[in-house]
């Protein structure tokens, strides 16, 4: 990489990644709410449904967040979201009927009655000895459990695919000293090991500036463009994720 569009990319990171930067962007809703297992929760939920149309799976998330009366945890853990979600296939969001919603929820609440927090469970995968978990590696967990619950229409049954807003989830809870990402995993997951989010501006910015040779959003692929991120940012190669993402939004804005 040369020292132009190294400079470059370090420039537009600072540049997005502000106070400024959570409106517009779903990572807002786990600001929204108060305690460490609420923002996750928040934080987990927001992730799922943020795909598509900002204007139409926003209010998708909102609706959680209102059912919940801001308490997202114990709306979870409790089971209440029953209540607020009928057991029917009508539409929740785009490809997600009520059903699958609740599959989804279902197997969240009996992970947080197994291990109190997604990151209690997250935790649990480190073996004895063992220091702090690879991004990949914890994605891969929130894989399996879902998978194994058989609610695999919202969460990836594996890690063959991007595993986009799983991915984008383990920046917000990792990434610490930001005034966008929580940080409260930073004891669990190593930051210098997280996987870019795949998503379609951050693909078509990549490309542009010769990071990567195709738009295929593949695991493969996100490992080869966070290879390309910590020759920039070596200690937080989702930096690049902030420039990357920001300069795409602005692009489609204009």
């Amino acid at each position: 990489m040369n020292e132009e569009l190294r400079q470059q990319l370090q420039q537009l990171a600072a540049c997005y990644e502000t106070p400024a930067f959570l409106p517009a962007d779903p990572s807002h809703f786990m600001h929204e709410v108060s305690g460490r297992e609420n923002q996750e929760t928040m934080a987990f939920l927001a992730s799922a449904l943020s795909y598509g149309s900002r204007k139409q799976f926003f209010p998708k998330i909102q609706y959680m967040l209102d059912a919940a009366g801001g308490e997202v945890y114990e709306w979870v853990r409790s089971g209440r979201y029953r209540n607020d979600i009928p057991d029917t296939t009508d539409c929740y969001y785009r490809l997600y009927n009520c059903r699958m919603m609740l599959a989804f929820l279902d197997a969240l609440r009996d992970m947080l009655a197994g291990y109190t927090t997604i990151g209690g469970y997250i935790a649990s995968q480190k073996g004895a000895g063992e220091g702090m978990l690879t991004g990949l590696q914890a994605i891969a967990a929130i894989c399996r459990w879902f998978s194994d619950k058989g609610a695999t229409d919202i969460i990836p049954r594996n890690t063959t695919s991007a595993c986009k807003r799983v991915a984008m989830f383990m920046r917000w809870m990792v990434r610490d000293s930001s005034p966008v990402d929580l940080g409260l995993w930073k004891d669990i997951v190593d930051k210098r090991t997280l996987i870019m989010p795949m998503d379609t501006h951050v693909v078509s910015e990549a490309v542009r500036m010769g990071l990567l040779s195709g738009r295929t959003a593949s695991m493969s692929a996100a490992r080869k463009l966070t290879a390309k991120m910590l020759e920039v940012f070596p200690d937080d190669p989702l930096k690049g994720d902030f420039a990357l993402f920001g300069l795409g939004v602005d692009e489609q804005r204009q």
